[in-house]
């Protein structure tokens, strides 16, 4: 196609289309040897995916490192006259780095993902084991938290900043993490258990300064959803939840949520919702809440 629109150009014996007036190098479409490269495959892999699945976007969650090579790819397909070059989305991440190197298999600096995992369960089953020594279904939990861990870790970052890589720092329950967010989210259900409350029965209004910061930012859940989608940034959803985590955690710290009788059920109704945008930015993040840890 791109032969029969001339848009193909000889340079020292290989096939490219040039990008000179869009300010970037030439596409390489075919090696002198008749090879071709990935620009090529990623070409044809364009057209087949809007022929086969008929796509309203095609979003390539690849490294930046890739960018420049996006960036030809949407103005090739525009100049051999595409109408949906538009749709390809580059949605591009950083490089995960282990002290502060980036980890290559290449050079024998890269830990397997599984074994990432296995890791990172080992020490929440540890963590629980001190903490909760007689909880029920330690190690259906130990690996919620443990995966939860990982998954948060990365997510929590803009995806195009570097990750530093520190399972110790990913387990920190009092830290900006997984754990941290699912430790909140039971201690909501431990405290509608203490009262034996289920749901919201009826209309109270909870006249309480410090109850303030967390309605606002109950207020704004939808906002922060509709904008991560928008942006395909879950980090959005990752530095909410984790607001309003911290929100709470001040106003468990400064009142006494259950002592006072006429205040408790206004009280239980704002804890139940807290609970409940917490597991739905969690779940959103494809992270587990337990009800007990």
């Amino acid at each position: 196609m791109l032969k029969e629109m001339d848009l193909l150009v000889e340079s020292e014996g290989a096939q490219v289309v040039m990008l000179e007036e869009e300010g970037l190098p030439p596409c390489l479409i075919q090696k002198s040897d008749g090879a071709t490269l990935y620009a090529t495959r990623d070409l044809a892999a364009a057209f087949y995916r809007k022929n086969q699945y008929h796509f309203d976007k095609a979003i390539y969650v690849v490294g930046s490192e890739q960018s420049l090579q996006f960036k030809q790819l949407k103005l090739v397909l525009k100049k051999a006259g595409v109408e949906w070059a538009d749709d390809i989305i580059h949605t591009p991440f950083g490089m995960m780095l282990k002290n502060g190197k980036k980890m290559s298999t290449r050079k024998g600096r890269v830990i397997l993902l599984e074994e990432v995992l296995n890791e990172a369960i080992d020490l929440a089953r540890k963590i629980i084991e001190d903490k909760n020594p007689y909880l029920e279904n330690k190690e259906e939990i130990a690996k919620q938290v443990g995966i939860g861990a990982v998954v948060f870790h990365d997510l929590k970052h803009y995806r195009t900043n570097d990750v530093e890589f520190s399972l110790e720092s990913m387990l920190n329950f009092d830290g900006e993490t997984g754990p941290y967010l699912q430790y909140t989210h039971v201690r909501c259900h431990s405290l509608m258990r203490k009262a034996n409350y289920t749901s919201p029965t009826e209309n109270v209004t909870l006249d309480e300064a410090e109850a303030w910061p967390i309605i606002v930012l109950l207020g704004e859940f939808n906002d922060v959803v509709r904008n991560a989608w928008k942006e395909f940034d879950p980090s959005r959803i990752a530095r909410y939840a984790l607001d309003l985590a911290r929100a709470f955690n001040q106003y468990y710290a400064n009142v006494r949520i259950l002592s006072d009788e006429k205040q408790q059920e206004p009280r239980l109704n704002m804890v139940y919702a807290v609970a409940i945008v917490l597991e739905e930015s969690l779940r959103l993040l494809n992270i587990r809440a337990p009800k007990q840890m």
